[in-house]
């Protein structure tokens, strides 16, 4: 099975590469250059960056690069809390859209419930409507955001991108998505490569089993929940094993035993009453996504 045919589909009905490549922190060049070559070449298609994030040109220009049709991707970026605000909204897609040189966005994403989110929405409603954005969705958000967003808005969010790993697999939140079919995406959902989750004496049992790595076992485990997933990597070694998720499956015990090691544990800054000021947006690009 090749990565572009593992698809699940948003409410409106388009459809979303289950595995993607999160960019977050490739900001060196000739490091970015490398592990996007490689995850194309691989035959990843879907790209997740975020204005915030600083690379969304040079992942524009290593797409025009590969010299495959535009449509054959699927690029994501989201808009940032000092960009939040109808106006400011659309300024911000503008700007996006001009640094990856494209004419549309696959998705287009709130990253934080910080103010104005639903003055951002509207204006985000707006642009989906013009066709300008396949997808549009939020990050970071908690039930009592959506609720807000949803009684709000005239579309509802058709995807939530979140924090999950085994840790902390956001049991709830993902029931109350799956109850409002609103996607959930996860980010960071190998615990942003915690030593001690990757080396877990019971993922290591499953994995030695499977003849797989605990990364491997950890990425299947959120596939079969149903989870899209954005594993980011500047190690080609690392972005070719991250692919490798499609030729086994989890036994319903496996997934039990992986779902016994919730422990509730972030490894970010909790969103909830999440406050936007000068010195927690410089340290955003630290300690979020």
């Amino acid at each position: 099975m090749s990565l572009e045919d593992k698809v699940i589909e948003a409410s409106n009905g388009v459809k979303i590469p289950q595995l993607g490549l999160g960019v977050f922190k490739l900001t060196k060049k000739e490091q970015f250059e490398t592990a996007i070559r490689e995850a194309i070449r691989i035959g990843y298609r879907h790209f997740d960056t975020a204005k915030i994030y600083g690379n969304e040109k040079i992942l524009g220009i290593e797409i025009q690069k590969s010299q495959i049709p535009r449509e054959e991707f699927f690029i994501t970026s989201k808009v940032w809390n000092t960009d939040h605000g109808y106006e400011a909204a659309k300024r911000a897609f503008e700007q996006t859209c001009k640094k990856l040189n494209v004419e549309y966005l696959d998705m287009y994403l709130i990253h934080f419930a910080s103010p104005y989110y639903l003055e951002t929405w509207q204006a985000m409603e707006e642009l989906y409507m013009e066709g300008k954005i396949k997808v549009i969705g939020v990050a970071n958000f908690e039930i009592q955001h959506l609720e807000d967003l949803m009684k709000h808005s005239k579309i509802p969010p058709m995807i939530n991108q979140i924090e999950t790993h085994p840790e902390f697999p956001q049991n709830d939140l993902h029931d109350y998505l799956i109850k409002h079919q609103i996607l959930h995406e996860a980010w960071g959902p190998l615990g942003q490569g915690n030593k001690a989750l990757l080396e877990n004496p019971e993922l290591k049992k499953i994995a030695h089993h499977h003849h797989k790595t605990v990364a491997q076992v950890i990425l299947r485990w959120h596939l079969q929940r149903g989870i899209i997933i954005i594993p980011k990597s500047s190690n080609p070694k690392r972005i070719k094993e991250n692919s490798q998720l499609f030729d086994f499956e989890l036994t319903s015990e496996d997934m039990e035993k992986i779902n016994q090691l919730n422990t509730g544990k972030r490894y970010s800054i909790s969103p909830t009453g999440f406050i936007i000021n000068p010195f927690l947006n410089k340290l955003m690009k630290i300690f979020i996504k």
